[in-house]
């Protein structure tokens, strides 16, 4: 995403008379994963973000890098929710569906909402297509669509003689669709055609005729929906402007969030970043983020495995640098070896874990919350590290910012959690002044008066960082224990002790050194908390927003730092007669914090590869006081 919007204090709604007015919508783009879906959704984004809506994304993606045309497990689809109001999820019941053919139609019609508007390619919809969408009859002929508003178009046709002119041959001139689909649903939410028509002049310069094909094919659709006689009940729609603090905003997924915050974090500490990594989906995109930012003192490297990827960035580490790498469940298990090895040596390291569906191979392009124990307690022995998880694509920025800061502070690992979810969705960011930020700068050890690579800071516990090569400072490090007073190696029982009591207290300590929780909605203490970390964010956040509304007693509390936990978590989670902790995972921040806390929580868990929606969470918490009052 690159669309940037300026927004002033005086942002106001702005509607068209003749057009039907919603607060927000649900939009869904599905088709083929050759249709073009994610750069239809994604051009569409920028031109909802240019107009002044509050938004999220949620990109779908199949695991089949190229599934058969037409079938059910090969659908990509692409969501956006806007609005004029406070968005922080991508949505639940979809209120328009873009369906490019049956196998779109048949996975997604069940979440558009009764009376929702159904678009159609009715030149998809030969016995071809319906046989691999497992339909025994053509939908569109008999009476399974009564209970929405469907328009029908045979967008084949129509994209093929709009591109004519341009000799593309039938194949080609097909790719066009997607375009042709994006100029009708523009009309339909009366956006501007410019910022796309300039994003296809850029993205296909060198290729200036498929360029003015794709822009003939979108203006097209546009003039479509502005003349044909479309059925009736089918207008154009006025979403009014979001009020937005004041400032210069830009569309921002998780991936560029943490890429960007990590690159903050390393300026803010003075040091130069190794990011080191091996492609696994969803974790891959980072790297590609940050290799196309060595300006920012990164270097990045991809390995030939997860294990070679981790140990070069403790390399790095102890090299000066600041060591980073990256994965999904499957690589931060090959990991956890070298990871251990960075906890026993004490040396920063950021490890950024992208979530997805396991186990094993598990869903690679589906999200989840699963590896929060193996983030936390993953790794043979006592091998304590701080673990922090972000909430939303903005929060990413934040959070690896905070783990840099942690890392070289306290001379250890971080865990950051975010999930394929994160990464890939999208909302507005007001982007930040870097100024206001308060530097870290790293200071290395120089003096060689005394230096043994195990002296330490008396209040953090960290030990100091000395550059190897410099003069006097000559030292090693490595896995096997080491004397607590020397740095040499050490097989006495009562040292291993002092040093296992060490690194944990150390980690521990982190605890005075990170902001007390707080609640992100509603009161202090009441009938009932649901706590969330992660990704749940959105939805917990909508839905107790709306219970609130209805004057229910319900509160939302989200963990950014799962390990150690805040100060007075405890002691706030204690004033809430109930709690309830929704996970993608079959509950195990519920673990945590009853063992931690000795606090009956209950666990609300979805595994299904898709992310929590407002309903869910909304069904959750009326169920519950309902129970009380009972």
């Amino acid at each position: 995403m690159s669309a940037e919007i300026v927004r002033t204090a005086e942002s106001s709604a702005t509607t068209d008379a003749t057009a039907k007015t919603v607060e927000s919508v649900v939009v869904r783009f599905a088709g083929d994963s050759g249709d073009g879906m994610q750069l239809t959704g994604a051009n569409f984004t920028d031109n909802t973000a240019l107009y002044g809506n509050d938004l999220s994304t949620f990109p779908d993606f199949p695991a089949e890098i190229r599934a058969p045309a037409g079938s059910t497990f090969g659908v990509s689809a692409f969501q956006i929710y806007f609005g004029s109001e406070d968005i922080t999820t991508s949505g639940d019941a979809i209120d328009v569906l873009v369906a490019m053919n049956p196998a779109a139609l048949v996975t997604n019609l069940k979440e558009v909402v009764s009376g929702g508007l159904v678009i159609v390619d009715t030149g998809a919809f030969n016995e071809k297509n319906l046989n691999k969408a497992k339909y025994n009859s053509n939908p569109l002929l008999d009476g399974s669509l009564d209970a929405y508003r469907v328009l029908e178009v045979d967008i084949h046709n129509q994209v093929i003689a709009a591109v004519e002119e341009f000799n593309l041959g039938h194949k080609m001139a097909l790719r066009c669709k997607n375009m042709w689909t994006l100029g009708l649903v523009l009309w339909l939410f009366d956006r501007d055609k410019q910022t796309t028509i300039e994003n296809l002049q850029k993205k296909f310069a060198k290729k200036p005729d498929v360029a003015n094909a794709n822009i003939a094919a979108l203006n097209a659709g546009h003039a479509y929906g502005e003349t044909a006689e479309l059925p009736s009940g089918i207008e154009v729609y006025s979403v009014p402007k979001a009020q937005a603090a004041p400032g210069k905003y830009r569309d921002i997924d998780g991936t560029t969030g943490i890429a960007w915050g990590l690159l903050a974090g390393g300026q803010l500490a003075g040091l130069n970043i190794l990011f080191a990594s091996y492609p696994i989906t969803p974790a891959s995109s980072l790297l590609h983020a940050l290799a196309a930012r060595k300006e920012f003192d990164v270097t990045t490297f991809q390995a030939e495995d997860e294990i070679a990827a981790v140990c070069a960035a403790i390399g790095a580490s102890f090299a000066g640098s600041l060591g980073v790498t990256s994965s999904a469940g499957p690589g931060i298990a090959l990991k956890t070896e070298a990871i251990s090895l960075a906890v026993s040596a004490e040396l920063p390291l950021v490890v950024v874990n992208t979530q997805r569906g396991g186990p094993s191979t598990g869903l690679p392009t589906k999200t989840e919350q699963s590896d929060l124990l193996q983030a936390v307690y993953g790794r043979h022995g006592d091998t304590p590290l701080p673990v922090m998880a972000t909430s939303s694509p903005s929060d990413c920025f934040e959070v690896a910012i905070e783990a840099v800061r942690i890392a070289t502070k306290y001379m250890t690992p971080v865990m950051l959690l975010s999930d394929g979810y994160i990464a890939n969705a999208s909302e507005p960011w007001l982007i930040p002044d870097l100024d206001q930020y308060e530097p870290f700068p790293v200071e290395f050890h120089e003096n060689p008066e005394g230096f043994n690579p195990s002296l330490r800071d008396p209040k953090s516990l960290a030990r100091v960082w000395a550059k190897p090569g410099t003069p006097g400072l000559e030292h090693r490090i490595g896995g096997i224990e080491k004397s607590y007073e020397t740095g040499n190696i050490s097989y006495d029982p009562e040292n291993h002790q002092l040093m296992t009591d060490t690194r944990r207290d150390k980690v521990g300590g982190i605890s005075k050194d990170i902001p007390a929780q707080t609640v992100a909605l509603g009161n202090e203490s009441g009938k009932l908390a649901v706590v969330g970390w992660g990704s749940t964010f959105g939805a917990i956040h909508q839905g107790v927003k709306r219970c609130r509304q209805q004057g229910l007693d319900v509160s939302h509390i989200h963990i950014r730092h799962i390990w150690p936990f805040p100060q007075n978590l405890k002691e706030l989670l204690s004033g809430y007669d109930e709690i309830i902790v929704p996970e993608m995972n079959t509950g195990q921040l519920v673990k945590m914090l009853r063992s931690e806390f000795l606090i009956d929580a209950k666990g609300l868990n979805k595994v299904s590869g898709q992310p929590f929606k407002i309903e869910e969470i909304v069904n959750a918490i009326q169920a519950e006081l309902a129970g009380q009052a009972e």
